[in-house]
């Protein structure tokens, strides 16, 4: 529109706000330039195509515009034109969680957890409804702790607000999803190990122990002793 340069990570011009024609990387999922043969954030190679399947419209959750069926590398998902959130079935995300950790084995570069410097919050949360249903969706952290909420419908699929697919996929190249399954054993060691305390309490007429004693970095000295004299 004007001819002012642009930011590779910006949807409308600085200068006179005209919007940016973008699309999803494959690879990572960030947006760049219609016409780019390569990806600003991960070098990936452009590979998109409209989907030759005639689908049924469906509105964003965030714009109410009609979204696009598209084919993304090898994912089939709706994409806004508007404000460029994404959406994808269970499977489809399922599918893209598991190719990239496959990439992150067989990369074997060790990367730090992505932050959330720079991402800029939400003020007023507002809970969107399913595409497909028109359900409120459940606002959830992906794995617990990357810090990233996206919106789920746990029959239909998860809408992705701009770049959170993207933070998703550097959260999982960073070996985030390994790190939550940790977590998670963690969780159901101390909920095994609280379970054993209270019935060697009950067994013995004593109060039970109160969850928020067990569950901390380390366990109460009293509760170690408990879990010893268990053992």
């Amino acid at each position: 529109m004007c001819g002012a340069a642009a930011a590779t990570d910006a949807t409308r011009c600085e200068h006179c706000n005209a919007r940016l024609a973008t699309v999803a990387c494959p690879s990572c999922f960030g947006m760049m330039f219609i016409g780019q043969q390569f990806c600003p954030h991960c070098g990936g190679k452009a590979d998109r195509q409209d989907s030759s399947e005639q689908a049924q419209p469906e509105p964003c959750p965030r714009c109410h515009a009609d979204m696009e069926a598209v084919v993304i590398g090898g994912s089939k998902v709706r994409e806004c034109p508007k404000c460029e959130g994404i959406w994808t079935d269970a499977e489809t995300l399922r599918q893209i969680c598991a190719d990239q950790e496959k990439q992150a084995a067989v990369l074997g570069l060790p990367t730090p957890l992505p932050t959330n410097e720079g991402v800029e919050i939400e003020r007023q949360i507002r809970y969107l409804p399913c595409p497909v249903c028109g359900d409120m969706m459940n606002r959830i952290n992906f794995a617990n702790f990357s810090g990233v909420i996206i919106d789920v419908c746990r029959q239909h699929g998860t809408w992705f607000d701009r770049d959170e697919l993207r933070r998703i996929v550097e959260f999982i190249r960073a070996g985030g999803l390994d790190q939550a399954r940790a977590r998670e054993k963690q969780n159901l060691e101390a909920d095994r190990r609280l379970a054993e305390a209270d019935r060697f309490l009950s067994r013995h007429g004593a109060s039970p122990v109160f969850e928020e004693d067990v569950r901390s970095s380390a366990f109460s000295a009293v509760a170690q002793v408990l879990f010893d004299l268990m053992r």
